[in-house]
C-alpha cells in the first residue's frame, strides 16, 4: 500500500492547546506502521480558552456559531502549519474539541465544523468520529484503542492521561477500553486558581500531603463502581468532583497530592483487576506522563504487578493526534475504526464524516 500522509488534529479536555501531528502511514494485509514526521501544539489564547471551556453553557444558537468559528480557526491553523513546512498532505483528520458528552442520553458533540475547516484549509477533511458510535448505542469513547490494537500491540496496557484517564488492553481476543476516571482535569483546575496552567513535573504535588477524608470521598464516587464499557467527561467532573474540591480549604499542594494519589489508586485498581503478569508493560501517554510525581506514584501503587513505560516526549504529547489521523486513514479506506467491544455499541463501525472544500 502507498504511504498515506495525514495531518491529525486534536484538542483534549484539559485544554492545553491544539495538537497537530503530520504523520505517514503504510501497511499491508492489516499490518500497519507509522511515523510522526512533524508536530506542534498551538496554545489557546485566553479568548479561545474561555470560549471552549464554557461552551457547555452556551445557548444552542451561540454554540452553533462557536462550532462554525472554531472550524474556521482550525482550518487556519492547519493551513499555517502545512504551508510553513511545505507539507504534502492527503487529508486532515480532526477530532475537534468536545463540548458535550452524554452518551447515555445519545448526545456527543465535537466543536469544529468540518465544512468550514475544509474551506479554510483548502484540504479534504475527515472528522466527527464519535457521533455514529453513539447512535449505535455506544459510548462514543474512548476511540484511541483502535491505534493501540493496530499500531501498539507490543504493550499489554495502553494508558492515556489527558483531562480524563483511559485505558485499553486485549482480553478474550478483543480490544477492551474505557475511561477509568480522572487525570489532569482536576489538577489543572486546582493550579488555575493560583495562576498556573499546570503543575510542571508534579513539583507542587510532591510537596503536599494526602488528606484522607478527601481521598476517601473521591474513591467513593459511584462512577468507579460502574462496569465497563463506560466513558465520562467534563460534566461528571463538574457535578461530582468539583464540589468535593471546593468543599475543603486545603493548601494547593495538599489538594494536588491527594488527587494524584486518588488517580493512581483508581488506575492501579483497574490494571490489577485484569491480573497482569510481572512482565506486563503499561505504555503511558498524554500530559500526565510528563508529571514525574504522577508516574512515580503510579509505579508505587502498581508495585511489582507490572512496569510503567514512559515513551519519548514527542510520542507522549502527540499520540492522540496521530491516532485520529490513523482513524481518518481507516475511514478513507473503508475499514473499521471503532470497536464495539470498546464502546458497547451494537456493532463495529467505520466512523467519521468527509468534507471537501467548497469554492
Amino acid at each position: 500500500m502507498k504511504t498515506i500522509k495525514v495531518l491529525g488534529m486534536m484538542s483534549g479536555t484539559s485544554l492545553d492547546g491544539l495538537d497537530l501531528a503530520y504523520c505517514h502511514f503504510w501497511g499491508n494485509n492489516g499490518i500497519w506502521d507509522f511515523e510522526i514526521r512533524q508536530c506542534t501544539t498551538v496554545p489557546y489564547e485566553p479568548e479561545w480558552y474561555e470560549k471552549l471551556k464554557n461552551a457547555i453553557h452556551l445557548s444552542e444558537e451561540e454554540h452553533q456559531q462557536l462550532h462554525l468559528d472554531y472550524g474556521i480557526w482550525l482550518g487556519k491553523q492547519a493551513k499555517d502549519f502545512s504551508k510553513g513546512s511545505d507539507l504534502d498532505i492527503d487529508f486532515i483528520a480532526s477530532h475537534g474539541h468536545t463540548s458535550h458528552h452524554r452518551p447515555e442520553d445519545g448526545i456527543t458533540f465535537q466543536l469544529g465544523d468540518g465544512q468550514e475547516l475544509a474551506n479554510a484549509s483548502g484540504q479534504k477533511v475527515v472528522c466527527d468520529f464519535r457521533t455514529l458510535d453513539v447512535r449505535l448505542g455506544g459510548q462514543g469513547a474512548p476511540l484511541v484503542p483502535i491505534g493501540d490494537e493496530l499500531l501498539l500491540s507490543e504493550y499489554d496496557f495502553c494508558l492515556n492521561l489527558g483531562g480524563i484517564s483511559n485505558i485499553s488492553f486485549q482480553k478474550g481476543g478483543k480490544r477492551i477500553a474505557y475511561d477509568i476516571g480522572l487525570a489532569n482535569m482536576p489538577l489543572n483546575y486546582i493550579t488555575e486558581k493560583i495562576g498556573l496552567k499546570y503543575d510542571k513535573g508534579g513539583k507542587l504535588a510532591s510537596k503536599g500531603k494526602r488528606r484522607p477524608d478527601l481521598l476517601k470521598k473521591l474513591n467513593s464516587l459511584p462512577y468507579y463502581e460502574a462496569p465497563y464499557p463506560k466513558s465520562t467527561g467534563y460534566e461528571w467532573f463538574s457535578s461530582e468532583v468539583k464540589p468535593l474540591i471546593e468543599d475543603v480549604k486545603f493548601p494547593t499542594e495538599d489538594l494536588l497530592n491527594t488527587l494524584i494519589h486518588h488517580n493512581c489508586e483508581q488506575i492501579a485498581n483497574a490494571i490489577k483487576a485484569e491480573k497482569p503478569k510481572k512482565t506486563s508493560r503499561v505504555l503511558v501517554t498524554g500530559g500526565g506522563a510528563l508529571n514525574t510525581y504522577f508516574m512515580d506514584t503510579l509505579q508505587k501503587k502498581l508495585g511489582k504487578a507490572c512496569t510503567v513505560v514512559v515513551p519519548p516526549k514527542k510520542f507522549i504529547e502527540y499520540k492522540e493526534a496521530m491516532i485520529f489521523a490513523f482513524m481518518g486513514v481507516l475511514k478513507s479506506t473503508g475499514q473499521i475504526n471503532v470497536y464495539a467491544s470498546v464502546t458497547g455499541a451494537r456493532e463495529d463501525s467505520s466512523s467519521g464524516r468527509v468534507f471537501t472544500p467548497i469554492g
